[in-house]
């Protein structure tokens, strides 16, 4: 998976995940990809250095030179662009979420069959599913979402 940085022609700034580069283009020349703010689909990558999700997390060796000070002034800059909106944003989705929604975990899969299927009271649940899992559900027709889970900050 792969995160780029986006704008779309009123020029609002906004984050989408996609298996690879190749298909943030075919869906971008299908136009299946919206602005949030604004539903417009001409869209384009903003200037960035993306995201990739990886299975194992590589740690630099110990004194082979880190860009963490560089990392820490890409921070600081973009903390004051649109990024921060979106940030502000997802923080305040987390904080409503976890008001008023029932946290079931890596149980979510199971909850939400049994919810659908009457085996259980109806109400909002929220938590951890994989995409195969998440695939699975929609199939039987159950609606979920998937959030972006910012990890919280304690600033």
């Amino acid at each position: 998976m792969i995160l780029f940085d986006l704008i779309c022609g009123q020029g609002h700034a906004f984050e989408g995940w996609f298996l690879s580069g190749e298909a943030f283009d075919e869906q971008r020349e299908a136009n299946a990809i919206a602005c949030p703010h604004c539903g417009l689909t001409h869209v384009v990558k903003a200037p960035m250095a993306p995201h990739v999700a990886r299975r194992i997390a590589s740690r630099p060796e110990e004194g082979a030179g880190s860009d963490s000070a560089a990392s820490a002034s890409v921070a600081e800059a973009r903390a004051d662009g649109p990024v921060d909106g979106l940030r502000h944003g997802l923080e305040a989705l987390r904080r409503r979420v976890e008001a008023t929604c029932d946290y079931v975990g890596q149980r979510f899969p199971e909850e939400a069959r049994r919810i659908h299927y009457g085996e259980t009271e109806a109400r909002s649940i929220f938590g951890e599913a994989s995409s195969s899992e998440a695939k699975a559900l929609a199939d039987e027709g159950i609606a979920v979402t998937r959030i972006p889970w910012l990890p919280r900050r304690n600033d």
